[in-house]
Order: structure tokens, then C-alpha cells, then sequence
């Protein structure tokens, strides 16, 4: 369906974050299941889920409905060429090391997962003791607050 390289901050092959709703469906199609965000949640969005692929694209109001966010389950994603779904915990920290990315925060999940985050890179993977399950992704967010959305 697309390119499946992560690029941190911009987006997933051809989808890039700040590309409208409309946008998304011309280059990849419908979604087949599309969720709206309960009253509880923090932050009103849509996501347009993909089960078939193994995405799910995150649409912000605030960001008047831009694609701002990318979690992905999708055993092909690669990350600088490299497949980190194949790739131990160890591995892939080393991997972002190499990138000049470093400073990861670990965290258990209520689920019993770990979060590893970056904070900086906007990106969250979750393991299954060693195994990378889902990666969630999103666009970069400056000092003040404010978003940075990749160049057209």
C-alpha cells in the first residue's frame, strides 16, 4: 500500500503529518473503521483505523483535522532502513543511539507493557517484554508549545 519508512516528525513513506482528511483518503483510501474520541478524552480527534495495513492515523480538531499522529503495529516499518519490529528492546535503543538520539524514558503501562519514549522525537514504542507491538508517532512539537508540520 505505501512506503513503510518512519521518518520522526514527518511522517510514514508518502503520508505526511498536516495532510487533511481529505488528502489521506486520495493517496491511500478509506479507512475501514473510523473512531471518534469519547467526552473523557483530553484532546477531541478522529482516527481513521486501517486494520488490514496495521495503522491508525490520529486527526486533531485543535489542528483543524490534520493528520498529527501515526501509530502503527505494521511488522514492516522501517526506521532509518532498518526493521525495528525484527529488532530486541536493545537493539533498537542502540539504533537511535547511533542516530544521535538518546534519553529515553521507560515506563510500564497499566496493561503491563513498556513504553519507551522520546520525548523530543514525539515517539512512543510499546513492548511485550522483548518484543516491539506498536509504535505511535506524531508531529514535532516546539519549546513554546507549538507545532512544527513538515513542508508540504
Amino acid at each position: 500500500m505505501i512506503n513503510k519508512d518512519i521518518r520522526l516528525g514527518k511522517g510514514l513513506g508518502k503520508i505526511k503529518f498536516g495532510l487533511t482528511m481529505e488528502e489521506v483518503e486520495e493517496l491511500i483510501g478509506e479507512p475501514e473503521e473510523v473512531e471518534e474520541s469519547d467526552e473523557e478524552d483530553e484532546f477531541e480527534h478522529q482516527a481513521w483505523n486501517y486494520w488490514e495495513e496495521g495503522y491508525s492515523l490520529y486527526f486533531d480538531k485543535e489542528d483543524d483535522y490534520r493528520l498529527s499522529c501515526i501509530e502503527t503495529a505494521n511488522r514492516e516499518v522501517q526506521i532509518w532502513g532498518e526493521r525495528v519490529f525484527e529488532m530486541s528492546k536493545a537493539q533498537i535503543l542502540q539504533l537511535f543511539a547511533d542516530n544521535d538520539i538518546t534519553g529515553s524514558e521507560e515506563e510500564e503501562t497499566e496493561t503491563g507493557e513498556t513504553r519507551v519514549s522520546f520525548e523530543r522525537e514525539m515517539i512512543d514504542m510499546y513492548f511485550d517484554e522483548d518484543q516491539l507491538i506498536a509504535i505511535n508517532f506524531g508531529v514535532f512539537i516546539n519549546d513554546n508549545l507549538e507545532v512544527l508540520w513538515p513542508e508540504k
